[in-house]
C-alpha cells in the first residue's frame, strides 16, 4: 500500500509511468524515466516483495518489511533494472523465451558480481525487474481500495498480445545480445534469486 503522503496523484503518476514505459519502442530506449516515475515503480515493486522467499535450491530469504531503506536500492540502480526489464518484457511479448531468460540472468549475475548487495536487496532487484515486466505485459493492475493504491496480480491472465513482427523480433534479439555482450557477466552458475517472468 502507498502511504498517505504519496496517495495524491498516484493514479495519474502511475498512468504516466506506464505511458513512458510503453512509449519508447524496443529499438529506441533512449528516453529516460523521470525520478518520480522510477520511484513509483520502486514503491510498487516493494509492495510485491515478499517477507519470506524460498529460492529453488531451498534457501530462505527473509525481508523485514518494516525497514525498506535496508532493502530498496538507489534510484540509479533501479533505473537500470527497469531498462533491462523493459527489454525482458519486449522479449516476452515477442515470444523470445531464451532471450528473455538470458537478459534477466545477465542482469542478476552482474548485480551479484558487484558483491555490494545483501540477499534481500538482490531479491528486491529481482522483484523490480519482475514487476516492470508484469506491468508491461498486462499481468498487474493498480487498483484503489479504501483510498489506498494497491498492486493486484492478474493470476492466470494471458500476457498482452501486442504485435511483434519479424523485424521487431530481430531488433529485440539484437538489443538483448548487445546488453549481454556489453560487459559480459561473470559465470556464477544459474541465477536463483527470483523468477524471471510471471
Amino acid at each position: 500500500m502507498i502511504g498517505a503522503g504519496a496517495k495524491a496523484g498516484a493514479g495519474f503518476l502511475c498512468a504516466v509511468v506506464l505511458a513512458a514505459l510503453y512509449s519508447a519502442p524496443a529499438p529506441a530506449q533512449t528516453k529516460e524515466l523521470s525520478e518520480k516515475s522510477v520511484k513509483l515503480l520502486m514503491q510498487y515493486a516493494w509492495a510485491l516483495t515478499p517477507p519470506k522467499f524460498t529460492s529453488p535450491d531451498g534457501k530462505v530469504i527473509e525481508v523485514d518489511k518494516s525497514k525498506p531503506k535496508d532493502v530498496i536500492v538507489a534510484v540509479d540502480v533501479a533505473r537500470e533494472v527497469i531498462k533491462v526489464a523493459r527489454l525482458s518484457a519486449y522479449a516476452q511479448i515477442c515470444n523470445l523465451t531464451e532471450e528473455q531468460r538470458a537478459n534477466y540472468q545477465t542482469l542478476m549475475r552482474r548485480e551479484q558480481a558487484k558483491k555490494s548487495w545483501s540477499e534481500q536487496q538482490l531479491l528486491y532487484i529481482s522483484q523490480l525487474h519482475l514487476f516492470t515486466v508484469m506491468t508491461l505485459t498486462g499481468k498487474v493492475q493498480i487498483v484503489e481500495k479504501q483510498g489506498d493504491k494497491q498492486v493486484v496480480v492478474q493470476e492466470g491472465k494471458a500476457p498482452t498480445t501486442a504485435s511483434c513482427d519479424d523485424s521487431e523480433r530481430d531488433r529485440v534479439k539484437a538489443q538483448i545480445a548487445a546488453y549481454i555482450n556489453a560487459t559480459p557477466a561473470p559465470p556464477t552458475g544459474s541465477v536463483k534469486t527470483g523468477p524471471a517472468k510471471k
